[in-house]
């Protein structure tokens, strides 16, 4: 799991929903986000070690704004702090080569605060 940590995170000020693209709903918000992978705070328990496909909505400091979809495997999953949400750690498998290319840009904007 390491090897996907070394890859700079951008912690999220602001909410940027997750919606899972199979079933069509929002699991949650980002807390962190990298070119390799997310730390989610979900509103469902997702399954442990399985794979998903989930989209959301990056706005970077000029305005722009792209929809990400990445295909995430769950690595682990904790109870958070207040009952019925989760903390997830998702590493990404399948993410589109303009979009990674988003993601890095958006990671590294001046100003960013990083963990």
């Amino acid at each position: 799991m390491n090897d996907y940590r070394r890859a700079k995170r951008r912690r999220v000020a602001e909410t940027i929903e997750i919606r899972d693209v199979m079933a069509e709903q929002v699991v949650g918000r980002i807390g962190n986000l990298s070119e390799s992978g997310m730390l989610a705070l979900t509103r469902l328990e997702l399954n442990d070690d399985a794979l998903y496909q989930f989209r959301f909505l990056l706005t970077n400091r000029n305005g722009e704004r792209r929809e990400i979809e990445v295909g995430a495997h769950q690595l682990w999953a904790d109870a958070a702090k207040d009952a019925g949400q989760f903390w997830c750690g998702l590493r990404f498998i399948d993410v589109d080569a303009d979009d990674l290319r988003f993601i890095r840009d958006w990671v590294e904007e001046p100003g960013s605060q990083h963990v």
